[in-house]
């Protein structure tokens, strides 16, 4: 009899922790658009903060460029550009960068989206972002590729 309200107990555990995860799943796809509008902002205040006359005016949207989890895309003002703005881990913190990304695909720039990622953007190991810049350039020509 107690074998009978182990099993039972462990199939009503199962199924809370399933039903958290699909609800959590479904608050996170729902919530995209929002979290991209509020890094879009982020973004350009530390653009503006920075003095950087270059400005992000639009999410790009989901599936535009398939980056993996890699960052968000968004279109530039007054340039045919791209920016994705991505996260890098240094000493167990996220450094927010973005890259601009120029409309044949290849990255153009890299530039710290925070005080912090200013900070500490000369001592990030130049190796780590040639990797983050090839998977970038590798995404952005398979989506041509696809496009086409």
């Amino acid at each position: 009899m107690s074998n009978t309200f182990n099993v039972k107990d462990k199939l009503i555990l199962t199924g809370w922790i399933s039903g958290l995860l699909v609800i959590m799943t479904v608050i996170w796809i729902l919530s995209q658009p929002l979290q991209a509008y509020y890094l879009l902002r982020s973004a350009n205040g530390a653009l503006i903060s920075a003095g950087d006359s270059r400005r992000l005016t639009a999410y790009a949207g989901k599936g535009v460029e398939k980056t993996g989890v890699l960052g968000y895309w968004y279109f530039m003002h007054n340039t045919k550009d791209k920016m994705l703005v991505f996260s890098v881990f240094k000493d167990g913190i996220l450094v927010p960068l973005g890259a601009v990304v120029a409309a044949n695909g290849t990255v153009k720039d890299v530039i710290p989206l925070s005080l912090h990622a200013a900070k500490i953007f000369d001592d990030l190991p130049q190796n780590v972002l040639q990797i983050y810049i090839n998977r970038i350039e590798t995404a952005k020509a398979k989506t041509e590729g696809r496009n086409r």
